[in-house]
């Protein structure tokens, strides 16, 4: 059947007139939107709801231009964006889509994502046929959601302490950067596996974590923190305070996710250390303090009541005689008092550094000094020396008082060296733990420690029938060493010899 032409093109018009008419209709924001081969757009069809919804008057309408619909109502910057991407159209491109923002009247400033099926004519003209939707509540959600990990970032970045979020099921964990920064690793170093990072934790500290760590995995704590020291990146250790929290678990209550935080607390770690260190030096004094006065008490109260008895029987004795012999009495304890009180006032010197000045000296040569100074003794007695210090080996030490240490212990090595045997003093430096350590050792009589062990070191004691011994020496030695931030130590068997153990401390 033939159909009249004219009759065809009202035929096609009507349809074309019921589908805008349709078209018009839907609540969706419907358009076609052309771009001429002279770079204009124009717009041959839109449907009620984008007149209804861009809030378009009757005179826009009327005069509908492109200047009055994007130019009043879109964003400048995203109505140029939006030429551009119709510009860039090619053959190939078979569909557009585009974000845009708009201020409308009523609604204010509103988000549109507009989508098209593209055409492309004979004389390259392009053609979207799409419809637009309304995203802004997305786009809310998104600006939203971007700022708050952006505030997050910051308050990251900002924070002293490091994130840790650790994914059990896919071992997967995220460091945040100053959780790197804390081990001195910068952006292109990857540590992805807990494991990597628990390879950097000190040997010694591996046990401690472990079981704090499975502790909280199995819910026996109600959260996770333990300190460790930590290798980094340069070498060196420091310490990490690791806090955290299962904040997942499966449906059989397994932990698959847990999250925490980690604090660089190594100069706290420190100042832990330096005053464990003053606590130890306080405890130190207050026991020299309380010993000290323990002495004065009992030396010095006996020594005024032997003059009191003596005065006394002064007092009541007639005999000239007699009264002669109890002066002779008085002047000894007289000397002996001056020599408890220069005792007294030397330990007194010692212990608040009167004469505590430190000097970088000579081991070797100050050992050399005290056994030339011994050495008509050491030849008397056959003593045998075998001196192994380093010529070279430099202390830090009160040169007086490294003198006078050298000299008490080779004094007394030779004074009860045993009879029964060739005398000999052994002199070594060793290295123990960081400290230098002196130990001279005799082949003497010896001590009975398990006797006499906790009174070595006391003010007036003596362990042997030696009629010069005063008791004295070692107590000063001990006061001389500790004063200058050593400590000395004794191994000692009775009848087979005494090794003294002296540990400097090596800084002026």
């Amino acid at each position: 059947m033939i159909i009249n032409p004219s009759l065809q093109r009202k035929i096609n018009l009507e349809n074309e007139m019921s589908y805008k008419k349709l078209l018009s209709r839907l609540p969706d924001l419907i358009f076609q939107l052309t771009y001429t081969k002279n770079g204009q757009i124009v717009f041959p069809f839109f449907n009620k709801a984008v007149i209804d919804y861009f809030e378009l008057s009757k005179e826009e309408i009327r005069t509908f231009n492109i200047s009055s619909i994007f130019k009043s109502k879109i964003y400048e910057s995203d109505f140029l964006q939006l030429l551009e991407s119709v510009e860039q159209l090619n053959n190939l491109d078979s569909s557009w889509s585009f974000e845009f923002r708009a201020v409308l009247p009523t609604k204010g400033l509103r988000w549109f994502k507009a989508v098209a099926n593209v055409e492309k004519s004979i004389d390259d003209e392009i053609t979207l046929f799409g419809r637009m939707t309304d995203i802004t509540e997305e786009k809310e959600k998104e600006i939203h959601l971007k700022l708050s990990e952006e505030r997050f970032q910051f308050a990251l970045e900002a924070s002293t302490n490091g994130v840790w979020d650790l994914d059990i099921k896919n071992d997967r964990v995220f460091y945040s950067s100053q959780s790197m920064k804390m081990l001195e690793f910068d952006e292109a170093d990857i540590i992805d596996t807990h494991q990597k990072w628990d390879e950097r934790i000190h040997p010694d500290d591996l046990d401690d974590y472990q079981s704090a760590f499975n502790k909280h995995l199995l819910n026996e704590t109600p959260f996770y923190e333990n300190a460790k020291r930590m290798l980094t990146k340069t070498g060196k250790y420091k310490w990490i305070l690791s806090r955290g929290k299962i904040i997942e678990r499966d449906d059989k209550g397994f932990p698959i996710r847990l999250t925490g935080t980690h604090t660089d607390i190594t100069e706290l770690k420190q100042q832990e250390k330096k005053l464990l260190q003053t606590l130890e030096i306080i405890n130190e004094q207050n026991g020299r303090l309380m010993n000290f006065a323990h002495i004065v008490s009992h030396n010095l109260s006996s020594h005024t009541s032997n003059f009191k008895m003596l005065l006394d029987l002064i007092e009541e004795e007639k005999d000239t005689g007699t009264i002669a012999e109890i002066h002779n009495h008085l002047r000894t304890s007289s000397n002996a008092l001056s020599q408890t009180i220069e005792h007294l006032k030397e330990l007194v010197d010692i212990n608040t550094g009167v004469v505590q000045k430190k000097e970088n000296l000579n081991l070797n040569l100050y050992l050399n000094k005290v056994l030339s100074v011994l050495s008509e003794e050491i030849s008397n007695n056959k003593v045998k020396i075998y001196n192994k210090i380093p010529k070279d080996y430099n202390v830090s030490f009160n040169p007086s008082y490294l003198e006078s240490i050298l000299l008490n212990f080779t004094t007394n090595a030779i004074k009860y060296s045993h009879p029964d045997r060739v005398p000999e003093i052994n002199y070594d430096l060793k290295s123990d733990k960081g400290k230098t350590l002196l130990e001279i050792r005799d082949n003497g009589l010896g001590i009975d420690m398990e006797k006499y062990g906790q009174k070595l070191f006391g003010m007036y004691k003596t362990f042997h029938n030696n009629t010069n011994a005063r008791g004295i020496g070692l107590f000063i030695t001990k006061n001389q060493i500790e004063a200058m931030g050593g400590k000395v130590e004794v191994e000692s068997k009775a009848n087979v010899g005494t090794t003294f153990k002296i540990y400097f401390n090596n800084e002026i």
